[in-house]
């Protein structure tokens, strides 16, 4: 997957030919050719043996050859949580920024792709769009599809850009949405939707559909944004395989993108709270976590004799009395199919008797609610240990603790008549925001641990934002309602919020590259508090994303594509293959050690009593004010020190770059998970914060998990050596992938 060779011949042909050599006949070649990527890169995806497979990587000029993988999608207030104002600062140039999404479409006639007011695409456009079953307008101003391994389903998806799935149109509309009124689903969080930059372009590329995403569209859709004339690329999805950097589709496509001057901003994954899970941990690329805003979400139940419980979910249900008998699923067990206690407590498909009818029932594991309904119970209630977001189900429920559950247990148990009532969800300010949410993926960066990853968060709880209206949205696979505005949670919510803050800093500064526009995302953000997020700089980065002080960073620590391609010299890739992927004359004579990268980040990875010993070269350019001096202040717990050389920093103009050296020594550490500290330069007026991590690498094992994450994860090993729950978690399997990977871990 290298760069596209000098003298402008045929691709295509050239493709044809390697396969013609591989295969032996040209018919064969023709056959097996699936993409020909031609527009931005160099390289070719083809049906082909494992024998085949290892004459082409022999084959003079590869850079790699790897099997097609199918990744998964990582699944309004938040903008005023980052204090975006409504009045967009920048109406007179955003409209000249297009952003890319790579997704499972959108949705066009959402009111939050509408076109009012907006002039003809830039001169830049250079795009297209698909137009069967789907239209442009002057917002969405591209749209492609792309499968060609035939994944869609028919009578599912639709063979066009058009959105079956939901999970596009509520990213597009997060980073792009146009501000619309009294958004809500079935009441819950109304107020006014908005993406983060509403007057930028959207230009949709479909590489997701009902069931995966493949490698081989996803690179075709990159060759294509970035020839379209993209600004910012949005990926929000992943594989939680750690893949070398010139195997992974979206790594190669995101470098590719950074050689035009394009970021790609990516979903960490939802993987959490496991460390060395964190997907799309590139370099080039903006990693991004996910974070709660100040808006929580609670659904209470009440008991007969008064008590209150507060739990999750998006229950817009209103009850139709005051209260419904209150019975434990385990004894309204369907004899009749014969059903016992043992399995009714689960709540699967059908394990529930007729006497759950108009009552709320009590199961003892997540579920996705759907026996309740098919009982036609009155709601349900479940424990779970994830109580940070909240989901929808097709009949009025609720989550709830563990420890909450065992005392509804215990009331049902010990009164003669109980009853209860779920109420509708409320919203509630969080004065613990932001959070990093438990299913956000940990570093440290699986590939190249001195790399720190994630680089930032943003918010990923509980979104609201546009939705297709053949999306399903609760997590009963048979729940046919419709639905304009959704609210769901994943790192494929806080991908879109730094894309929008990432297209806001490129409408400011259209010449800034890549590394400069992610510096001053970085090093402006808001610090976290790690007394709150145990896991530190491993689940936030630099902090929570600031769109604003993003603009005006005052300096940035910049990187060119030679800077890459000597990071990935460093990480042990010879001349040869880094010249096929730079397309020039890269050398990797000169030693050097990966944490040389001009990163705006410091990780100093160890072995278990290795000495804490290291020097770091960084280069910062002036974007602030043309007359100023910085000093600089570095924090870090003692015995550990910091050095850094020279102290102060003198710049004359703008665009003025100095260096300098930051040196990190101390005792040897062991079975140290992190310890943090940071490096700030100010002049008074900015201030240019960067973290500093060391840590052993060592990995989270099951006994390191809470009690309760134990014992939800158990009841999901028991139920599995069920064949009636590996039946029934089968016929869910999709759910999860279509829509947001977050339910999976719920689903018991």
């Amino acid at each position: 997957m290298g760069d596209l060779p000098q003298g402008g011949e045929s691709l295509q042909s050239t493709h044809h030919n390697i396969l013609q050599d591989v295969l032996g006949s040209h018919s064969l070649a023709k056959e097996a050719l699936l993409y020909s990527y031609h527009r931005s890169f160099n390289g070719f995806a083809a049906k082909l043996a494992d024998a085949e497979v290892a004459k082409l990587t022999a084959a003079k000029g590869v850079v790699s050859v790897f099997p097609n993988r199918k990744l998964q999608l990582h699944t309004t207030r938040s903008w005023d949580f980052l204090g975006v104002p409504r009045s967009d600062p920048l109406k007179p140039t955003g409209g000249s920024v297009i952003v890319g999404m790579l997704d499972t479409g959108v949705w066009p006639e959402s009111k939050s792709f509408e076109d009012d007011g907006f002039g003809v695409p830039p001169l830049k456009w250079n795009g297209t769009c698909q137009s069967n079953n789907f239209t442009c307008n002057n917002k969405i101003i591209g749209a492609r599809y792309y499968d060609i391994a035939n994944i869609a389903k028919p009578g599912v998806d639709i063979k066009s850009p058009r959105d079956t799935e939901g999970h596009g149109s509520h990213t597009a509309s997060t980073v792009a949405g146009r501000e619309v009124q009294n958004a809500s689903l079935y009441g819950i969080g109304e107020g006014i939707a908005r993406g983060g930059v509403p007057n930028a372009r959207i230009a949709v590329y479909k590489v997701c559909w009902s069931s995966d995403c493949n490698d081989v569209d996803i690179l075709a859709a990159f060759d294509d944004a970035i020839a379209d004339g993209v600004d910012i690329i949005s990926v929000s999805l992943g594989s939680i395989i750690p893949t070398p950097y010139h195997k992974d589709s979206i790594s190669i496509g995101s470098f590719h993108a950074m050689k035009k001057g394009i970021l790609t901003s990516c979903a960490a994954g939802n993987s959490g709270p496991y460390r060395r899970q964190v997907s799309n941990y590139y370099p080039w690329a903006l990693t991004v976590a996910a974070s709660t805003i100040d808006r929580k979400l609670v659904t209470k139940v009440v008991l007969g004799d008064g008590q209150t419980f507060v739990g999750t979910s998006l229950n817009g249900f209103t009850p139709n009395a005051t209260t419904f008998p209150l019975v434990y699923s385990g004894d309204v067990n369907n004899v009749t199919f014969g059903v016992g206690p043992e399995m009714s407590r689960l709540c699967l498909w059908g394990t529930l008797s007729s006497a759950a009818k108009g009552g709320i029932v009590l199961c003892d594991v997540t579920c996705d609610g759907a026996a309740a309904r098919m009982a036609n119970a009155a709601g349900i209630i479940m424990p779970n240990s994830y109580l940070e977001i909240a989901f929808s189900f097709s009949t009025p429920a609720v989550l709830i603790s563990y420890e909450d559950h065992a005392k509804l247990f215990d009331y049902i148990r010990t009164t003669e008549t109980p009853i209860a009532t779920i109420l509708h969800t409320e919203a509630f300010k969080d004065v613990m925001a932001p959070l990093v949410t438990e299913f956000s993926s940990r570093g440290p960066n699986p590939i190249s641990p001195e790399i720190l990853k994630p680089d930032i968060t943003a918010p990923g709880a509980n979104i609201l934002a546009a939705w297709s209206s053949l999306g399903p949205f609760s997590l009963d696979f048979f729940d046919k309602r419709s639905i304009d505005y959704n609210i769901i949670s994943g790192t494929s919510m806080s991908c879109p919020h730094a894309t929008g803050a990432a297209a806001y800093v490129k409408a400011s500064h259209p010449d800034w590259s890549p590394a400069a526009i992610k510096s001053a995302l970085m090093t402006t953000a808001t610090i976290m508090d790690p007394r709150k997020n145990s896991d530190a700089e491993f689940a936030y980065g630099s902090g929570q994303i600031d769109p604003l002080k993003a603009v005006d960073p005052g300096l940035v620590y910049d990187a060119s594509e030679a800077d890459y391609v000597n990071f990935l010299c460093n990480e042990g890739y010879n001349t040869s293959l880094v010249r096929l992927i730079s397309g020039d004359a890269s050398n990797c004579s000169t030693p050097g050690t990966t944490w040389d990268l001009n990163y705006p980040s410091f990780a100093l990875p160890l072995l278990d009593g290795e000495e804490v010993s290291a020097t770091y070269t960084r280069t910062v350019t002036n974007v602030g004010s043309p007359n100023s001096t910085y000093n600089y202040e570095a924090f870090l717990l003692p015995p550990f020190t910091v050095v850094v050389e020279p102290t102060i920093l003198t710049f004359t103009e703008v665009g003025e770059k100095k260096s300098f050296t930051l040196k990190i020594v101390g005792p040897p550490i062991v079975q140290v998970p992190i310890i943090s500290g940071s490096l700030v330069w100010t002049d008074g007026n900015y201030t240019i914060r960067s973290p500093i991590v060391i840590f052993n690498n060592i990995p989270t094992s099951f006994a390191a998990l809470d009690e309760n994450t134990q014992k939800q994860t158990s009841l999901e090993r028991k139920m599995l050596e069920l064949p009636q729950g590996q039946e029934y978690l089968s016929k869910l399997q999709p759910i999860p992938m279509t829509r947001t990977t977050v339910p999976g871990k719920y689903l018991a």
